[in-house]
């Protein structure tokens, strides 16, 4: 059945509504905005009733990043063995081979995550002891 131009006139239809739309919506907050007053307290960032102080960007602990690399890598691998199980049954046939390949893909990950154990990147509530000194600090104490 060939394509008429009148089956495009809802598509084009609703492509004008939506722009028309966005437009309307810009031209009158924009006209909106400006009848009403600026002043230095409207002006300020507002951050959920807080009054901004201080540095506007925290840091964040490197144990935070940690964390969430360690969850993309430990999710990748879920995203691995589904594929995986779905045609675990169908590959039987061909030889063990499908067991040995997941088994020792396993088997890297759970080095990796026995790593991250021993360096306790999962603790999140572990601090690291400070550094010690390399020079002590002169006393001036009187004598």
């Amino acid at each position: 059945m060939p394509q008429v131009p009148q089956d495009y006139v809802p598509f084009f239809l609703q492509i004008v509504t939506g722009v028309g739309f966005a437009v309307i919506t810009l031209v009158a907050s924009v006209l909106m905005g400006k009848r009403g007053r600026r002043t230095a307290a409207k002006d300020t960032p507002y951050e959920c009733g807080k009054d901004p102080i201080g540095p506007t960007h925290s840091r964040f602990s490197i144990k935070f990043y940690q964390v969430a690399m360690l969850f993309i890598l430990f999710d990748i691998e879920v995203i691995f063995m589904y594929p995986w199980a779905v045609i675990y049954r169908e590959m039987l046939h061909v030889g063990p081979g499908i067991f040995y390949s997941m088994f020792s893909f396993i088997g890297i990950l759970a080095v990796g995550y026995l790593y991250a154990l021993k360096k306790k990147a999962f603790d999140w509530t572990h601090t690291p002891s400070p550094p010690v000194p390399l020079l002590s600090p002169i006393s001036s104490t009187p004598k």
